[in-house]
């Protein structure tokens, strides 16, 4: 068993979206636009905040400083499947060598739950300016944001490094034809002729913990928030107020809710279908949504974009 793993699992194939032609041009390309919107917008966003912090000195916040982590994880998260994928469902040859595989779960791995933890993180930061507007600049430093962004990190790719590193270890003797789109942990496990009941459970305990905790961090965060806004009393500033929150809620809950829902279901749960629509979603819809989300319908970034190189508002 362990020869044949070690020669025959040299290179995997990856299975793509549908065989049929006219839907394979129609997948590439709606995932070529939400790739390059994807790319556009968060590019965008980590440009404004960063160049020429004396206009962007109301921009050079935590806030921001976050969203420019979140843009960049966004770009690198995208970018580590949708090309593959794209190339996958125009060519004939959907192999990918084994060090490909390792690397592409690896970063994908470690950028996903990165931006677990970061939503969270971001979420903190909204309550506290928010509900505890006067002790802002104390609790939300420069230092702590730094240690927060970094700790994030630096955590989930040591993380990621071990249950790459747990998967590739496993014999798979049963078929290197991968049913999926992309290198991913619960497809792998179905491959393996070995008991991966360790592997499960190391990947349950690592989704709870993550994916869990920082979806209940962020939802205890909005409802302070919410119950905040609802004391504004004018009803123009409330429904904006709601509107916001609820625009939040919704992307963050589709990215921790298929998240949780591909990496906490039992083995026997798992359908190989339902797993590729899932993962599409936190894949490549999530990444695009963000910079739209969070972003470009900030007034603070909409106006900066508008900026003339000597100072002056386009507006003027």
């Amino acid at each position: 068993m362990e020869g044949l793993n070690q020669t025959s699992a040299e290179r995997f194939i990856l299975l793509s979206l549908s065989n049929v032609p006219y839907l394979q041009v129609i997948c590439f390309l709606v995932f070529l636009v939400m790739y390059v919107i994807t790319l556009t917008g968060n590019a965008l966003l980590v440009i404004v905040v960063s160049i020429n912090p004396k206009v962007l000195q109301k921009l050079q916040t935590p806030m921001y400083f976050f969203l420019s982590n979140l843009s960049i994880i966004d770009i690198c998260f995208s970018s580590t499947i949708v090309p593959k994928l794209l190339i996958n469902t125009i060519s004939e040859d959907r192999s990918i060598s084994l060090l490909g595989c390792a690397l592409q779960m690896y970063f994908h791995l470690a950028l996903g739950d990165t931006e677990c933890i970061l939503l969270a993180i971001m979420a903190y930061d909204r309550f506290v300016a928010i509900c505890k507007p006067l002790h802002y600049t104390n609790i939300m430093s420069k230092s702590l944001c730094s240690c927060l962004a970094a700790g994030s990190w630096s955590v989930c790719f040591m993380n990621s490094a071990i249950h790459v590193d747990l998967t590739f270890h496993l014999p798979y003797c049963r078929s290197h034809h991968v049913n999926h789109f992309f290198c991913e942990m619960p497809p792998f496990f179905r491959l393996s002729c070995k008991d991966t009941w360790f592997n499960e459970i190391a990947m349950y305990i690592t989704a709870a913990i993550i994916g869990m905790f920082s979806f209940v961090l962020t939802l205890i965060s909005y409802v302070h928030i919410i119950s905040t806004r609802v004391k504004i009393r004018s009803s123009q500033g409330r429904q904006k107020a709601f509107s916001t929150c609820a625009s939040h809620l919704t992307v963050v809950s589709l990215y921790y809710g298929t998240i949780m829902f591909m990496y906490m279901r039992p083995r026997s749960m798992h359908s190989p279908e339902t797993d590729k629509t899932v993962s599409i979603l936190y894949t490549a819809v999530t990444p695009m949504l963000n910079p739209i989300n969070y972003s470009m319908r900030n007034k603070d970034v909409k106006g900066t974009i508008r900026i003339k190189p000597n100072g002056q508002s386009l507006n003027h």
